[in-house]
């Protein structure tokens, strides 16, 4: 699935992602650990699949990680693998769009964790 998101997100030619980094606010409190990353802009991109993030635990974790999220200011895209699968060309315009609505807000005072 991680293949299929790079060359999405190298299609829709996006400013450059990083997947799988782990995001800490100012302070130093871990956030999460998006899929994919585009650090100029602030915006999260998670690939949400069922397998993952439907069990009750899973899905209290997931709660939390997008409240995390919310309360950094960073902007995340939820896509589900069959999405991405049976209509990306929907995930994209969904991607631009909200890659777009990042950029004409301030950036969230967070950063990469080195080594993440």
């Amino acid at each position: 699935m991680v293949d299929a998101c790079r060359r999405l997100s190298r299609r829709i030619r996006l400013t450059t992602a990083h997947w799988n980094v782990t995001l800490a606010s100012a302070d130093g409190v871990i956030i999460g650990r998006p899929d994919a990353w585009y650090d100029d802009v602030g915006l999260a991109w998670e690939i949400d699949s069922r397998a993952f993030h439907y069990g009750p635990r899973d899905y209290e974790r997931t709660l939390a990680r997008n409240s995390r999220y919310a309360a950094a200011g960073i902007l995340v895209v939820q896509t589900l693998p069959a999405r991405l699968r049976d209509n990306p060309e929907a995930v994209a315009a969904e991607l631009e769009k909200a890659h777009r609505a990042a950029a004409a807000r301030p950036r969230p005072p967070v950063r990469i964790v080195e080594g993440s």
